[in-house]
This record gives structure tokens, sequence and C-alpha cells, in this order.
């Protein structure tokens, strides 16, 4: 999982931290109350480590499971620890299977 060091993230850095656009962040903001970054005076969104948090979970339940907005939004205020633990354990296997893979293909190449 990519370390949060920082208090605030630009849109642009979500966008690559969590590999969706920025347009389905903007989206996901008019959809999900639990979204909402803050904005500096200009109008630039601000989000927190915890945003981007929300954001892996929206992941997981729209992109990993499938869920419409509707089920993961409803999801999201039922279980929202549950879902965190899932999306944590999923990404951390992703990670393990691509650091297999790597190793396979090295060894391949030998």
């Amino acid at each position: 999982m990519d370390s949060l060091d920082k208090h605030f993230y630009t849109i642009s850095e979500v966008s690559e931290l969590t590999e969706l656009p920025p347009s389905t962040l903007r989206f996901w903001e008019t959809q999900f109350s639990e979204l909402k970054p803050n904005r500096t005076h200009k109008g630039q969104r601000r989000y927190t480590p915890k945003d981007i948090e929300t954001i892996r979970m929206l992941r997981f339940l729209l992109h990993e499971r499938g869920l419409k907005l509707e089920a993961a939004r409803d999801e999201l205020k039922r279980n929202r620890r549950g879902i965190d633990k899932t999306a944590d354990i999923v990404r951390r296997l992703e990670e393990a299977r691509s650091q297999l893979q790597k190793l396979l293909d090295q060894i391949s190449r030998k």
C-alpha cells in the first residue's frame, strides 16, 4: 500500500495513487457524502489521507465487487470498517501476486 505521509494531496496525485481518472473522482464526490475534499481559496481540491482511503474503499466496492452506486453507498454506511479490512487484504494480495509474477518473469528469462 502506498504510504500517505502528506497532509493534503491534489486531484492529480490522488488519481495516480488510486489509478482512477480525475473525472471519476469528481463524479464520486457528487454521489458519496463521505467524500468531500477540502478546497483552497482558489477552489482546488485538497484530499486528506482519510479521503484517499474512502476512495480506495469505493474503488474496491464498485470495481472489484461490482456493486452499483446505491449499493456501494449503503455498504459504506453500514460496514465501513469491514470494507476497509477486506480492501486492505485484497490490496496486499495483489501486491504479493505482482511481486511473485516479477520473480517468475526473472526466472523464466534465465
